[in-house]
């Protein structure tokens, strides 16, 4: 297969926005992403369409935006922040990804299934269906490293990598059915499947069978709603959980940057007794200088650093690169976030104050030289994921600010 590789925003803006549609993710990223199904991040043309207006549905909610505020602040009190003190009271290590990562696993369950597996206590537990989580990403890894013979071979002998799949696949298939089930019956036997009051349970696979009797579907099947529930896992813990550990990673770097934004915490997160508190989301946009670092965060270290699409027909692009049909296109965010085309002779320094204005407001970039959460039609989960992102962020820059003289000793 031929295959062209670019790092031109012109080109990213044409592939992702004005010839969408030719642009596909091809039938070779599905052979590769088998285990995510039919969902949205592994589906085209109608499938990907009806998927997108139900999920956007979904997330504009009117109950889906406290429902979230009330989970990620309940998870960081009694579960983050325990587990932070007792580490610092300790004064021992610990591997901030896989907090971040037990911390997002943790509150996507709970928001896509309404079930907390509680992988984030003291004890950090080995978690059966998180593990092998992690064993199935780690396996469609490799697929993209081994040849396609190789591991088509291994997954016919059912040997090395492959085998580990089939049997992690098989694991968290067995988690997720049970929580669908179960929330189905849940859903039999009180006959209201939308909580009408903020007290009641809330989570995303109730909501979906109500959105698609609301849109005229047809009763939706338990893989359908296994499918969703793989691919919001993956776009709920891995993007968040490894932005957040570059976030702290590249701040506890930046002795200045950490001080602006204790700072900031401090003007707009005490309460007029000197308390500190948590903002709600809507008040997130009062944090502007935490807001730049987190972008520039995620244009040095974006969470997904390679793209790629598939030609359905033959194509020009911008840069007048002829394309033919089945050709594989290849964009490098890791290498956008760093030109100096884009970016300025300093592309390479970590500066929160090129993302501020002169009027100390948030500076907007076009998603196509900027997409850490992907351009075009397909950044249906831009705008909700950075706040997810920028919320987490917000809450656990809370806790550095309400216990900022006791250290966690972090190792990357």
């Amino acid at each position: 297969m031929s295959f062209v590789v670019t790092s031109d925003p012109n080109n990213i803006h044409h592939i992702l926005t004005k010839n969408f549609s030719n642009y596909t993710k091809g039938p070779k990223f599905q052979e590769i992403f088998e285990p995510l199904g039919d969902g949205i991040f592994n589906s085209d043309s109608d499938t990907w369409k009806y998927q997108r207006k139900l999920i956007h549905s979904l997330i504009k909610h009117s109950r889906f935006e406290l429902f979230f505020e009330q989970l990620v602040k309940g998870k960081v009190e009694k579960s983050l922040i325990p587990v932070l003190d007792h580490v610092s009271n300790l004064e021992i290590e610990v591997d901030l990804q896989d907090i971040f990562q037990r911390f997002a696993f943790d509150n996507v369950c709970l928001m896509v299934l309404g079930f907390d597996p509680n992988c984030l206590t003291i004890e950090l537990p080995e978690v059966a269906h998180a593990k092998a989580f992690d064993q199935m990403e780690e396996s469609m890894l490799y697929r993209h490293v081994l040849p396609e013979c190789c591991w088509k071979l291994q997954r016919w002998l059912q040997i090395g990598r492959e085998k580990e799949l089939s049997s992690a696949w098989k694991i968290l298939d067995q988690f997720i059915y049970k929580c669908i089930s179960s929330r189905r019956e849940d859903l039999s036997q009180s006959g209201t499947p939308i909580p009408k009051t903020e007290e009641e349970k809330f989570d995303l696979v109730t909501a979906l069978e109500q959105q698609v009797e609301e849109m005229g579907g047809i009763n939706i099947s338990n893989k359908f709603l296994r499918d969703t529930t793989v691919n919001l896992m993956v776009a709920g813990r891995d993007t968040i959980s490894v932005a957040l550990t570059w976030f702290f990673w590249i701040v506890a770097t930046h002795p200045s940057v950490e001080d602006k934004i204790l700072e900031e915490i401090k003007e707009h997160m005490l309460d007029h007794n000197g308390k500190w508190r948590v903002l709600n989301i809507n008040e997130l946009s009062k944090l502007v200088y935490l807001h730049g670092a987190m972008c520039e965060t995620l244009r040095l270290f974006p969470s997904v650093p390679f793209e790629h699409k598939c030609a359905v027909q033959s194509d020009k692009l911008p840069s007048g690169h002829d394309i033919s049909p089945n050709t594989k296109i290849l964009f490098s965010l890791y290498s956008m976030g760093r030109m100096e085309s884009i970016w300025g002779k300093d592309c390479l320094e970590f500066k929160p104050e090129r993302w501020i204005s002169e009027r100390g407001r948030i500076l907007h970039v076009p998603s196509f030289k900027f997409i850490a959460f992907n351009a075009g039609p397909r950044n249906l989960f831009r705008s909700s994921c950075f706040t997810e992102y920028f919320y987490y962020t917000s809450d656990e820059t809370w806790f550095e600010g309400e216990d900022q003289q006791e250290k966690c000793l972090m190792k990357k």
